[in-house]
């Protein structure tokens, strides 16, 4: 029996029976705010607006297109955000559904949800991190199907994960920043990483921005053969290779833009990824999903592609609605 949590610890209706309900959902991420209307996977109305450094103008196209196909579509059962962050999901605080302390400019204290909230006061509103919320995609129509325990990463603008265990999304203190691992460096590795807070973190070392700085172009052009693959290839074996130590999950999902790998190829990618990853473990952890077949069904690409985040949106919106 799954039981998955959301931000405010109570434990929400099952989704079973309930996923026919219509719901908006929006998937903020640092680069785009990605907006849908829908059911599920196979019932989406979508669309895209670049997140900028003006919240407002952003915040405000999103609500203006949910009510848009309102209008053509009928009542929204409720609404689902999933944010970048940090964020607040602590229920009751005064900063819930705001962002935290953040790189991305002109985002520090914005109040994400309260934008939704308000242009929805009759609508249940549910609010997560975007890789949670994309975690969320994944458990209900993904890779994640059937599991109680992964993790979904996301490597884009920035590196993030939204841990599934004991079939409940991880909130603690606040929530998991994965994505500032601190890892050790490569012999001879002496790129002073790009996290404005930690450096040469995961993030710092292995994020879209963090492969521009070091290859001086975007990840998207870089040659298969160009030095910085073997950098983002083999800290990101060292970073799986520590959540599997730490969670052990059944599964690593790894999604966003880096994933695609530019001229090297998602294909390649991940076969690098897997054998890195089992070297990271050095046979420590004995499984037959870790051995050289198994590993390429354990760490794998998001079965929902780019749409993991905004169909988790929808899938958060649809809790929120099972609970109202």
């Amino acid at each position: 029996m799954t039981d998955l949590s959301n931000l405010s610890d109570e434990r929400p209706a099952d989704l079973s029976g309930r996923r026919d309900v219509l719901a908006g959902g929006v998937e903020g991420g640092g680069t785009k705010f990605v907006c849908a209307v829908g059911t599920g996977p196979h019932d989406l109305s979508r669309a895209e607006f670049p997140t900028g450094d003006d919240p407002s103008r952003v915040l405000s196209e999103a609500v203006g297109w949910l009510k848009a196909r309102e209008r053509e579509r009928g009542r929204l059962a409720a609404v689902g955000v999933g944010s970048f962050g940090p964020v607040d999901l602590r229920a009751g605080s005064e900063t819930y559904g705001r962002v935290t302390s953040t790189p991305k400019p002109g985002w520090a204290h914005t109040d994400v949800a309260g934008a939704f909230r308000r242009a929805f006061p009759s609508t249940p509103v549910g609010f997560e991190t975007d890789v949670n919320a994309a975690a969320l995609g994944e458990f209900y129509w993904g890779a994640g199907r059937g599991l109680s325990d992964f993790v979904y990463i996301t490597m884009g603008t920035g590196i993030g994960a939204g841990i599934v265990s004991g079939g409940r999304l991880v909130h603690g203190l606040v929530h998991p920043e994965a994505g500032h691992m601190l890892l050790p460096r490569l012999p001879g590795d002496d790129f002073e990483g790009a996290c404005p807070y930690h450096g040469a973190c995961w993030e710092g070392l292995c994020s879209g921005p963090a492969v521009l700085s070091r290859a001086g172009a975007p990840a998207e052009t870089l040659p298969a053969d160009h030095e910085a693959w073997q950098a983002v290839i083999n800290y990101t074996a060292r970073a799986l290779a520590n959540l599997v130590f730490v969670l052990s999950p059944e599964k690593l999902i790894i999604g966003g833009s880096v994933r695609k790998a530019g001229r090297l190829g998602q294909e390649e990618f991940f076969r690098l990824v897997r054998l890195k990853t089992r070297e990271a473990l050095a046979g420590y952890v004995s499984s037959p999903a870790l051995d050289e077949e198994g590993v390429d069904e354990y760490v794998v690409p998001p079965g929902l592609g780019d749409d993991a985040g905004v169909c988790g949106a929808v899938a958060l919106a649809q809790l929120a609605a099972a609970r109202a």
